[in-house]
C-alpha cells in the first residue's frame, strides 16, 4: 500500500510540474521572458506563489527546468532528422541536423531565444543542474557528427602555431574536456562552424536582418555551404 501510495503521489507531482511547465511556457510565447515569473506561472496553474515554492526553489530554479524542456525538445527534432538519414554519408546527416536546428528554431523562436539569448543564472551554470545536462544533450547531436568525421574522413586544420597562445591553451582545455576526441586544432574548427551557424540563426530569429532579408533560407543554404568547406565536404559546398 505505501509503495501505492508513493507512486501515486509521484504521478501527481509529475503532472504538476508538467503543469507549471506549460504554464511557463505560454507566459514567455504569449507575453515575453519577463512576464514568466513565480507569482504569473502560479496563478496560471491556480495556485499561490509561495505554494509553487515546493516544487522550485526559486525563479532561477524554475527557468533552468523549463529550458532544459526547450533543449531536450530542440535535441529530439535534431536526432530525429541525423536517424532519418542514418543510411547517408556523414555530410548529408550533419546538413540534416543543420537544417533541422534552424526549422525548430524558427518555429519556436521564444523558445529559442530563451535558450540562447538569455543570461545564465549561476545555479544553473553548475554541471549537475538540468539546464546543463540537457544542453549537453543538444550539444552532442553535433559533436558526434563532426567526430565521426574527423575519424573517417579527416578534414583540414589549422596549425596551432599560428593562433594566439590563448586560443590554443582554450582550445586545449575543450579538447581535454570532450576526452580527447577532438584534437585542439580539430575542435578550432568544430567551434568556429559552431559560432558561424549559432550566430546566423540567432541573427534570424532575433529579426536583426529584416533590414536587409525577407527570405532567409537562401542565407542559411549559403552558411551551410560554407561550413561543408570549413568540413572539407567538398561535394555539399558545390549543391
Amino acid at each position: 500500500m505505501s509503495s501505492r501510495t508513493g507512486s501515486r503521489r509521484e504521478r501527481l507531482r509529475q503532472a504538476t510540474l508538467e503543469e507549471i511547465h506549460a504554464a511557463a511556457r505560454r507566459l514567455l510565447v504569449e507575453q515575453g521572458s519577463a512576464a514568466v515569473t513565480i507569482n504569473a506561472v502560479a496563478r496560471q496553474v491556480g495556485m499561490s506563489g509561495p505554494a509553487l515554492y515546493h516544487y522550485y526553489a526559486g525563479h532561477d530554479e524554475l527557468v533552468g527546468a523549463v529550458t532544459a524542456d526547450f533543449f531536450r525538445e530542440l535535441a529530439a527534432a535534431m536526432e530525429q532528422a541525423r536517424d532519418a538519414h542514418a543510411d547517408a554519408p556523414i555530410g548529408e546527416r550533419i546538413l540534416a541536423v543543420c537544417r533541422a536546428m534552424r526549422a525548430w528554431a524558427i518555429a519556436h523562436p521564444a523558445e529559442f531565444g530563451w535558450i540562447f539569448a538569455s543570461p545564465i543564472a549561476p545555479p544553473n551554470r553548475r554541471p549537475d543542474s538540468v539546464r546543463h545536462q540537457a544542453a549537453l544533450r543538444f550539444e552532442q547531436v553535433l559533436l558526434d557528427l563532426t567526430i565521426e568525421l574527423w575519424q573517417t574522413q579527416p578534414f583540414p586544420v589549422p596549425d596551432l602555431a599560428d593562433l594566439p597562445a590563448s586560443l590554443r591553451e582554450q582550445l586545449a582545455g575543450y579538447s581535454a574536456a570532450i576526452d580527447g576526441w577532438l584534437p585542439p586544432e580539430a575542435a578550432h574548427v568544430f567551434l568556429t562552424c559552431w559560432i558561424r551557424l549559432y550566430g546566423l540563426l540567432c541573427m534570424e530569429v532575433l529579426h536583426q536582418l529584416d533590414f536587409a532579408y525577407t527570405d532567409m533560407e537562401p542565407v542559411f543554404e549559403e552558411c551551410l555551404r560554407d561550413l561543408a568547406v570549413a568540413l572539407g565536404l567538398d561535394d555539399y559546398a558545390a549543391a
